[in-house]
């Protein structure tokens, strides 16, 4: 089993806040990210695919059509957006970061081939926060 990871990136504005809590709940649990006029991240997205090489290219997949793939059904949906009220794919959802990379890998998932399994969406929030998605 070969794993190929292709690196991309987005700028995308959020907030967590449940509306179910009063504002003070919010403060106290979310700090910061609970600000009412939002804050931004430079998110770096890595997914990771899994197969075999093709005997006939040597690839587990083409990366420029991962690459692809990617661009259209999760990047140019998100990039300069604000999560909360833009993207489809998080309505009804908190956006928290472990919250976009579950969306995200059901993003993708039923626009990979036959034979290529997609392993793990890693999502960088920071240099020194990420999560990581197997599908579970």
């Amino acid at each position: 089993m070969v794993y190929l990871t292709r690196s991309e990136h987005f700028n995308a504005a959020h907030k967590l806040y449940n509306p179910a809590w009063s504002y003070e709940k919010n403060e106290e649990v979310f700090g910061k990210c609970a600000n009412e006029n939002w804050h931004g991240h430079n998110y770096e997205l890595l997914v990771t695919v899994k197969g075999e090489p093709s005997p006939d290219t040597g690839f587990v997949f083409d990366v420029k059509r991962l690459s692809d793939i990617i661009k259209e059904h999760v990047i140019e949906k998100v990039d300069h957006r604000n999560l909360n009220v833009d993207v489809t794919f998080m309505e009804g959802k908190m956006c928290s970061t472990e919250n976009l990379a579950i969306a995200i890998w059901k993003e993708l998932i039923p626009h990979l081939p036959a034979g290529v399994k997609l392993h793990c969406i890693k999502l960088y929030e920071t240099p020194r926060i990420y999560v990581e998605y197997f599908g579970e």
